[in-house]
């Protein structure tokens, strides 16, 4: 079936198979039939030991009737494509398509209602899910898109929430992060009623990263969506309760969670590559299955993954680099590095005062509450090289001058050295050079380092040389 009326660039499916064709080095197709337990995080696992970050698209896994696309997300590079610009301008672009909300467009139609089960129809044993650790509790949904509204502003809402199935109609998800959909089922359980929602897997990955944008309560994600896509999304209405989801999205789970109904879950690995069973416990109870007539299953590479990180830390990265430098005009650059998933960063500056380099990493510890460690370095250190940031720490780092700290704020619950109720300290190292640095870096001439790299490629291609 077409669809005439839809933009045709908001189809994952499209999108998949226009990088394969534009960008057919960045994407492993995998043929080999693979366990649907752990085969695709062995896969992404060892490609990062190896230093390779490809998308997966894996056409055969036991027991799932559907082809895998993974790791979407693993590379700078590829998520700046995504958005048509170049890795060095991916801040300011996410940002500033973020800042252009467009709501979104209701559409009658859409390949999401090709195939409707409802009512004893529904089971849950048919969605395809993978289990991605030894130490998970089950097979996992992990890219799952809650989207909800509030029930007094008409508000909608959109975060990611990992779940496992519970019963044939009940999945088990947790809200861990306590933010704006926590808000919501909040004021459902001061009216006494269960809160509406529709998980959406598998969707374009404009959509899915507009669901990890960091906006006010008063912004609905959709909308931003339709910033980073240049156009409104197309959405159709659930049937039952009339959430607004991605006509292209591959899967959508319409139910209800009631405040008042608790299953265990976890444990499931995080990104701090560490189990984690701190849940809330929440329940989702599917009331309606929507599937796609030949769907596909965008998962998320769980654990401490440049997938899993990148989903999220693009829009902190973003947002963080456009706060730092709308204040602090001497910050060049902010890095989240993959080593410290979320808490750390790295920022450079141009120090033009003393304690300048203090006063903006105070302000990347009251601003972002996962941080927990925030490293400063001058402008010409590359951020994106942990042994860079590593050198200047180590040459330029006095621990009696150069460190602050504060604690009792809060922080990840993720996070396993927190407290129990996510408390956790902050720590900001100064690695600038400061005023009265006394050291020149050692050089080597451009001509001499032009010189190694022809010698260097000749001998590769195992030619002569003088």
């Amino acid at each position: 079936m077409t669809y005439p009326h839809l933009s045709p660039g908001q189809d994952p499916h499209a999108f998949v198979e226009r990088y394969r064709t534009e960008h057919p080095e960045d994407v492993l197709v995998v043929e080999d039939v693979l366990p649907a337990d752990q085969g695709v995080t062995g896969l992404i696992y060892e490609l990062a030991a190896r230093g390779r970050d490809e998308m997966l698209l894996c056409r055969k896994v036991n027991g799932l009737d559907v082809p895998v696309v993974s790791n979407m997300f693993a590379s700078r590079t590829r998520i700046a494509r995504m958005l048509g610009a170049r890795p060095e301008t991916l801040h300011e672009t996410f940002a500033a398509r973020a800042a252009a909300p467009l709501p979104p467009r209701q559409v009658d139609s859409g390949p999401i209602l090709e195939n409707i089960r409802s009512g004893d129809d529904v089971d849950l044993g048919t969605l395809p899910m993978l289990r991605h650790f030894a130490s998970d509790r089950a097979p996992y949904i992990t890219s799952g898109i809650i989207v909800a509204t509030d029930p007094h502003t008409g508000v909608g809402n959109m975060s990611y929430h990992r779940a496992m199935v519970h019963s044939p109609t009940e999945l088990a998800t947790s809200l861990h992060s306590r933010g704006d959909l926590w808000r919501i089922l909040a004021r459902y359980a001061e009216l006494g009623q269960p809160m509406p929602v529709a998980m959406v897997i598998g969707g374009h990955p404009l959509f899915m990263l507009a669901a990890s944008a960091r906006v006010g309560y008063d912004v609905d994600e959709r909308a931003v969506a339709g910033g980073l896509f240049g156009e409104p999304l197309d959405v159709v209405a659930t049937p039952k309760y009339g959430i607004g989801v991605p006509a292209w999205a591959d899967f959508v789970l319409e139910g209800v969670i009631d405040p008042a109904a608790h299953a265990e879950e976890g444990p499931f690995g995080e990104f701090s590559g560490y189990s984690s069973n701190r849940s809330t416990n929440n329940v989702l109870r599917v009331e309606t299955l929507l599937r796609r007539q030949r769907p596909v299953l965008f998962d998320v590479e769980g654990g401490n993954t440049a997938e899993h990180l990148n989903l999220a830390r693009i829009p902190r990265e973003s947002e963080m680099a456009e706060k730092l430098k709308a204040r602090f005009p001497d910050v060049t650059a902010v890095h989240y590095p993959t080593s410290g998933t979320h808490f750390h960063c790295y920022v450079a500056l141009r120090q033009s005062r003393p304690g300048q380099a203090r006063q903006i990493m105070l302000g990347l510890l009251g601003w972002d509450p996962y941080l927990k460690t925030v490293i400063a370095v001058d402008s010409d250190i590359d951020i994106t090289d942990d042994a860079a940031v590593l050198w200047a720490l180590a040459t330029h780092f006095q621990p009696h001058r150069d460190i602050l700290t504060v604690d009792g704020l809060p922080g990840s619950p993720l996070d396993p050295s927190s407290t129990s109720d996510g408390t956790t300290s902050r720590m900001g190292l100064d690695a600038t050079r400061g005023p009265g640095f006394d050291g020149k870096r050692i050089e080597i001439s451009a001509d001499a380092l032009a010189r190694a790299r022809t010698i260097l490629t000749t001998l590769s291609t195992g030619a002569n040389h003088d």
